[in-house]
């Protein structure tokens, strides 16, 4: 059997990526509502040293149920739009990756309804205690690009990659 197709598609990045279309924004944690903690996940990720590489585990009280995954995001010119490629794992899985060396980000993410739409809301844990963040994902760039966040959403952050996970769990918190 032939195969017609050169090195450069066969090995082309990202060949099996879908992109991520998601905008972020800080927020004030004296201004924000109260958050319903009946629709949280608690998410522990594992950003492997010397590579882009994030290992989460993430788990809904609600449901009793846990997942765990490995996931690429791609360094790209557009924050808004990167490309993401992620595999489902089996907790056994994960625990064999999980003695990789990596710098541990925690939070807590509470799932909010706002203008018809579900965002994202996550409050960050242990050395980022404090630190609050809003987020959305949409299907497509003019959607994206129109969503206005809530009221009590600040500063947009799509853009400032220290605002990133991995960054945030190499770096530390930004001064701003």
């Amino acid at each position: 059997m032939t195969v017609d197709r050169g090195i450069d598609e066969e090995t082309g990045e990202p060949k099996y990526a879908r992109v991520e279309l998601e905008r972020r924004w800080r927020i004030d944690p004296a201004v924000r509502p109260p958050l319903n903690d009946a629709c949280v996940t608690i998410i522990n990720d594992r950003y492997i040293d010397g590579t882009r590489l994030r290992l989460r585990r993430m788990y809904r009280p609600d449901l009793g149920e846990t997942k765990w995954k490995l996931t690429k995001k791609y360094e790209c010119a557009e924050a808004r739009a990167r490309p993401i490629v992620t595999a489902y794992l089996t907790e056994q899985e994960y625990d064999l990756l999980c003695v990789l060396p990596a710098r541990p980000l925690a939070k807590r993410r509470h799932h909010v309804r706002w203008d018809g739409r579900w965002w994202s809301v996550d409050l960050f844990e242990g050395a980022f205690a404090g630190l609050e963040l809003i987020e959305v994902e949409a299907e497509d760039r003019a959607t994206l690009d129109a969503l206005v966040p809530p009221g009590w959403a600040g500063r947009e952050v799509t853009d400032d990659p220290r605002y990133q996970g991995g960054a945030l769990a190499a770096q530390g918190l930004p001064e701003d």
